[in-house]
C-alpha cells in the first residue's frame, strides 16, 4: 500500500512538474517572461530540477536583463548538463552584461594537463566507462579462456592487460572529478555592489568592490562571512548574503 501511494505521489508531482514546465515556454514565447519565471520556479519549488528547467528561467532572466539570476541559472544548468553547447554559449552572452572584467589566470603544467584530461567526461560519465571496458574486458577473458588458436589467446591476452589500464585510468578520472565536483564551490555575486574585506568582519580594509553577476569561487566559510577567490587568484572576504553558491 504505501509503495502504491509513492507511486501516486511520484507520479502527480512529475505530472504538475511537465504542466508548469510547458506552461513556462508557453508564457515565455508569447514574451510574459515575469510569469514565465514564476512557472519554472514552481517546478524547482517541487523538487523537480533539471538542466532544461534552468536553462529556460535563465533565459527568462536574461530577457528582463537580470544580470545575476541569468548567470546564476545558466551555471546550475551547467552542473547538471556540463557539456551542453547552448548553455555555455547563452552563459557567455549573460555574462557580457556584467561589471566586473575579471582575467582568468591560465594554468600550467601537469595539473592543468591532469584537470583538461579529466574534464573531458562528467565523473558518472568516467564511471560508466570504466564499467564499459570491464564488461569488454570479461569478454576478452572468455575469449582467451575458451580460444584454441595460440595467436587469438594473444591478441585477448595482450588486449586484457591493455583494457586493464584503460580502466584503471577510468576510474581514477572519475575519482579525480567527484573530488574536484565536491570541493569546488562556485557562487555568483547577487549584490548591486559588493564590498570584498581583508578579513572577516566590516571594519575590515576593502580589497576590491565587485558587482551583481560576477562569478567567484568560496574557499572557506566563517559565520556570515565567505573567504572567496576569483579567477585572476584575488582573494579576500564577502558576506554571505552579497552571494548565492552554484551547488
Amino acid at each position: 500500500m504505501k509503495n502504491l501511494v509513492y507511486i501516486l505521489l511520484l507520479t502527480t508531482q512529475i505530472f504538475f512538474a511537465q504542466n508548469g514546465f510547458e506552461k513556462g515556454n508557453a508564457l515565455y514565447q508569447k514574451g510574459q517572461y515575469e510569469a514565465a519565471i514564476s512557472a519554472y520556479e514552481s517546478v524547482l519549488n517541487g523538487k523537480q530540477q533539471s538542466a532544461e528547467v534552468y536553462f529556460n528561467l535563465a533565459n527568462s532572466y536574461y530577457k528582463l536583463n537580470k544580470v545575476a539570476p541569468a548567470i546564476y541559472n545558466y551555471e546550475k544548468a551547467l552542473v547538471l548538463n556540463p557539456n551542453d553547447s547552448e548553455i555555455k554559449n547563452n552563459l557567455k552572452f549573460a555574462q557580457k552584461m556584467t561589471i566586473d572584467e575579471i582575467k582568468e589566470v591560465p594554468k600550467v603544467g601537469f595539473a592543468k594537463l591532469l584537470r583538461d584530461f579529466t574534464a573531458i567526461f562528467h565523473y558518472d560519465s568516467w564511471a560508466w566507462i570504466a564499467v564499459s571496458l570491464s564488461t569488454l574486458f570479461l569478454l576478452f577473458f572468455v575469449g582467451y579462456y575458451f580460444s584454441q588458436i595460440t595467436l587469438s589467446k594473444r591478441i585477448f591476452f595482450i588486449g586484457m592487460f591493455v583494457l586493464v589500464f584503460l580502466i584503471l585510468i577510468s576510474v581514477l578520472s572519475a575519482i579525480f572529478e567527484k573530488d574536484h565536483y565536491a570541493n569546488e564551490r562556485p557562487a555568483i555575486v547577487f549584490a548591486e555592489v559588493a564590498q570584498v574585506k581583508s578579513e572577516p568582519k566590516t571594519s575590515g580594509s576593502d580589497v576590491f568592490v565587485l558587482h551583481e553577476g560576477t562569478k567567484l569561487y568560496v574557499k572557506e566559510s566563517l559565520e556570515d562571512w565567505r573567504k572567496v577567490e576569483l579567477t585572476d587568484g584575488s582573494e579576500g572576504w564577502i558576506e554571505s548574503s552579497s552571494i548565492k553558491e552554484v551547488k
